[in-house]
């Protein structure tokens, strides 16, 4: 069984004036068109732990996984009322070091300071149903890091969350879809049940999937219905891994 892990960043309109990655912005009119599209095809919308059960084989259904990275604050104020209109849960990939701050890792490159989720807003994402994960605490490329770097970020994101959210935090999502084997080494002894990457296509659920190189599914601005839909259905995405 093949199961879609759909990967988002901004849930909101792109602000007057952006030029660069606009395709990292979802309209919260387009995202609701794709998890109304996703319901009527008999899919059921998952953060990664409900998701588990599925990827790893143990049950049998239609489920699409839907991740959010670096926790914007509009994933909050526009996708969660749609996420759970439909009965869906969602994860959102936080960076720890940046709680309530805005995205100061790739803001002079956007040439815009976007707005990430308070403690207070993770709690009411967290109250809503959904689920927060670790996005390391700076956002850095891990590949590129020796391996103290390595482990404060991945195991130091994971300590961060959970003191400041008084939760188990469970799955981790490498920045840039950038790793190397001592980083998935140090995401597993950490604890994390599985970690996604950027890697295209859909996960392999049953009992040899590798559940700490996750491969996802990019949902951007331009993708129409039926492009999703090609996407969520087809081998679209696992031709292109």
């Amino acid at each position: 069984m093949k199961i879609p892990i759909l990967m988002y960043h901004n849930i909101a309109r792109v602000p007057r004036g952006v030029q660069v990655y606009r395709s990292l912005y979802v309209s919260p009119t387009s995202f609701a068109r794709q998890m109304r599209l996703l319901n009527m095809l008999g899919y059921r919308g998952m953060s990664m732990s409900d998701a588990m059960p599925y990827l790893r084989g143990e049950r049998q259904g239609r489920v699409a996984v839907i991740t959010l990275d670096d926790g914007y604050a509009d994933n909050l104020e526009s996708a969660a009322s749609i996420l759970r209109r439909h009965g869906f849960t969602a994860t959102c990939y936080v960076v720890s070091g940046f709680i309530g701050q805005y995205n100061a890792w790739d803001a002079g490159r956007l040439g815009i300071r976007k707005p990430l989720m308070t403690v207070g807003q993770l709690l009411d994402w967290r109250a809503a149903g959904m689920e927060v994960g670790a996005h390391t605490r700076t956002h850095v490329r891990l590949s590129q890091c020796d391996d103290s770097q390595q482990h404060d970020e991945i195991q130091g994101c994971k300590a961060e969350l959970e003191d400041r959210l008084g939760a188990r935090i469970t799955q981790f999502c490498y920045p840039y879809g950038d790793y190397d084997e001592r980083a998935i080494g140090v995401v597993r002894r950490a604890g994390f049940e599985a970690a996604t990457t950027t890697d295209r296509g859909r996960a392999e659920a049953g009992e040899g999937i590798d559940l700490w190189r996750l491969p996802r599914i990019q949902v951007a601005r331009h993708h129409l219905l039926a492009q999703v839909a090609a996407k969520v259905l087809t081998g679209y995405e696992d031709k292109r891994r």
